[in-house]
């Protein structure tokens, strides 16, 4: 008897077939999911890709109406741009941190940072207004102000932008935004539009 023949099942065994259905059945699951949630328009820098998950929707909208709309996106934000590994891998983790809360409706009602999403912005922030940061010629416009700059986080003192007062706003369990006046295509998903429509 081969080496081989003690490790494979032999082909007319049951355990086989089983096996071929499991991972057939496994394989399925995963490619469904992988379509319903949208996960291909997580790779983009669409801003849009965030509202696929509909408690973003007050987020999203108050960003919409922001100055950072004509300059900065979701992941010019929220992401790293260290090295585009770096990338995506905190998107993959944030985003699969992000659909195991929201499809356990476990979500919070207000939304806040995590302590690596708070880096990361801060880090950001710093990265778009290096001018203001480390340019002396601004020291004085606030008392203490060229400390504030470095010593901690930039949203202590700027506290609405880019998002307003989008944490006064409730989760999708209580609230449905509504949405930008000066959007053309809609931002809510097709089987959003049909429960509001539906109500």
């Amino acid at each position: 008897m081969r080496v081989q023949d003690k490790i494979l099942p032999n082909k007319k065994s049951r355990w086989r077939s089983i096996a071929i259905f499991m991972i057939a059945i496994v394989l399925g699951l995963g490619l469904f999911m992988a379509k319903e949630s949208e996960v291909v328009s997580y790779m983009s820098d669409d801003p849009q890709a965030c509202v696929n998950c509909h408690v973003m929707t007050p987020v999203y909208n108050s960003w919409m109406h922001s100055s950072h709309r004509e300059w900065a996106s979701c992941n010019d934000c929220h992401v790293p741009h260290d090295n585009i590994v770096n990338k995506y891998y905190f998107k993959a983790k944030d985003g699969l941190y992000h659909a195991s809360i929201f499809t356990l409706r476990a979500e919070p009602d207000v939304i806040f940072m995590r302590e690596a999403s708070q880096e990361v912005v801060q880090n950001n922030c710093i990265r778009c207004h290096v001018q203001q940061v480390t340019q002396t010629k601004y020291d004085g416009w606030i008392e203490g102000h060229a400390s504030a700059r470095t010593d901690r986080q930039c949203w202590s003192c700027h506290r609405e932008i880019p998002h307003g007062r989008s944490h006064g706003i409730s989760t999708i369990k209580y609230n449905i935004a509504p949405l930008p006046t000066d959007q053309v295509e809609t931002v809510v998903p097709d089987w959003l539009q049909k429960e509001i429509e539906e109500k």
